[in-house]
């Protein structure tokens, strides 16, 4: 196959780009694994618009059953690289979970989640929350709406359950926060007690994404954090309400991200570029002529042997707009970004932000000094490789040079406080002061025994 390509890519010049020959591939038959939802677009689109081709690459997509499998298959080898949760390599590298040295050339998205609830919890949640002028309510809303729901369940025994994707997914963390955000506990993990219920007002448990929604209808669950389409279908369905995207939790926060083995890496350095390659162009594509290609992106995913949803579910959030309750549709251009801000740049503050969140809910159970974390975060994601790939494409003039950050030194400015729920501000090169920042959560030298933290 390697020769075939070879042979039909001749180096000539051809609408200002430079048809150049390929790299000198090490593997040029691959399978890739991916979760259904919407962000997993890249992956279509670099598929389907013929970029792994370009690039010399024979790759079958194929979805994986949950966050568990997939993981196993990249470090098996099953598979050659996957769309993952952004804290499954850096998990996987520190030992916690599975054990492997999974690493990132390419972060997938920004934003792109919500957090829904069920309509009876809904209902009782809207009178604490403050309306606008025309009665609908305003936005972010808080989780302190949700405090008094939580008390009155309690009081009638029942606890409260939510669901999220993954123990160390972004959807974890980010309904952690924003429940801690707002006064409640989501809990804590140990060395003995990985439920991640030690001391929770709210109960967090694994849901698969697609079951999401018929969990919350059959009331074994009374809200989740997932990405889409599956917050949209809850309102498509009738069966509950989106409260918050993450967007408004954390403006521009990282998602997904393209994860493959270490040794993979080592030892086809030209294939993990050209792999880099195939995917910055779909970004480009996603994102060009302010999501002009949009329409077409949620086509592809619609299909079954993408995503699967109506394409009206998709197209809900996939194209610059969000419903909360049915009929408060709402502009929100950038719930879903895959290359402007430098999206698809692996930012080592990002993967910080996830090892702090494993430290503050026990996860990681020991204190770390803020040099393990930077170190931690720079043996998984890998921006070097990124802007090899990136520069061979403004070469090919297939990229402008303008649009990737050359001189970064990896880490992003920090977040002000005004574009995260609690008003609190993240900066990445200092992990152990952003901890001690937050209210709710380890800092310092605490650790959880039994149920009690100590220290």
């Amino acid at each position: 196959m390697k020769k075939l390509v070879m042979a039909l890519a001749a180096t000539t010049a051809l609408g200002g780009q430079v048809m150049a020959e390929p790299l000198d591939l090490e593997k040029d038959e691959l399978t890739f694994g991916f979760i259904k939802l919407t962000d997993m677009a890249p992956l279509a689109v670099a598929y389907e618009q013929g970029y792994f081709l370009d690039e010399g690459l024979f790759v079958t997509l194929e979805a994986q059953a949950n966050w568990k499998v997939l993981l196993d298959g990249v470090i098996d080898g099953k598979l050659d690289g996957a769309h993952m949760l952004a804290g499954q390599p850096l998990a996987a590298t520190i030992g916690y979970g599975t054990e492997a040295h999974i690493i990132t050339p390419f972060s997938m998205d920004l934003n792109g989640n919500g957090i829904t609830v069920s309509n009876e919890v809904w209902d009782l949640m809207k009178p604490n929350i403050p309306t606008m002028e025309d009665g609908r309510p305003q936005h972010p809303i808080s989780a302190e709406a949700l405090a008094p729901v939580v008390e009155q369940y309690n009081n009638e025994g029942k606890p409260f359950n939510m669901g999220m994707v993954f123990p160390v997914s972004t959807h974890n963390y980010e309904l952690r926060y924003w429940l801690a955000a707002g006064g409640l506990h989501p809990g804590y993990y140990s060395p003995e007690n990985v439920s991640g219920q030690i001391g929770a007002d709210v109960f967090l448990s694994v849901t698969p994404p697609p079951q999401m929604p018929a969990t919350l209808e059959a009331g074994t669950i009374y809200g989740y954090c997932v990405g889409e389409p599956w917050n949209q279908q809850a309102v498509f369905k009738g069966i509950g309400v989106p409260v918050i995207t993450d967007y408004e939790l954390w403006k521009n926060n990282p998602e997904k991200v393209f994860g493959i083995n270490a040794d993979f890496a080592e030892q086809n350095p030209n294939t993990t570029k050209a792999i880099t390659k195939a995917l910055i162009r779909a970004a480009m594509w996603l994102d060009e002529n302010d999501n002009a290609n949009r329409p077409e992106a949620v086509e592809i995913l619609s299909r079954p042997e993408y995503v699967g949803a109506d394409y009206e579910v998709i197209a809900a959030s996939m194209t610059g707009t969000f419903e909360y309750e049915k009929g408060d549709k709402r502009e929100v251009p950038d719930f879903n970004v895959f290359f402007r801000y430098n999206a698809t740049y692996p930012y080592y503050s990002d993967a910080i932000w996830y090892l702090t969140q494993m430290r503050r809910w026990g996860q990681i159970a020991e204190p770390k000094s803020d040099e393990w974390y930077h170190e931690t975060a720079a043996s998984v994601y890998r921006p070097d490789i990124y802007l090899e790939a990136a520069k061979l494409l403004v070469e090919e003039g297939r990229a402008n040079e303008a649009d990737f950050p050359w001189d970064s030194d990896g880490y992003k400015a920090p977040t002000p406080a005004e574009d995260i729920i609690d008003g609190i501000a993240y900066d990445g090169r200092a992990p152990n002061a952003y901890l001690e920042s937050l209210p709710i959560g380890l800092k310092g030298s605490q650790i959880v025994e039994g149920t009690e933290v100590k220290g």
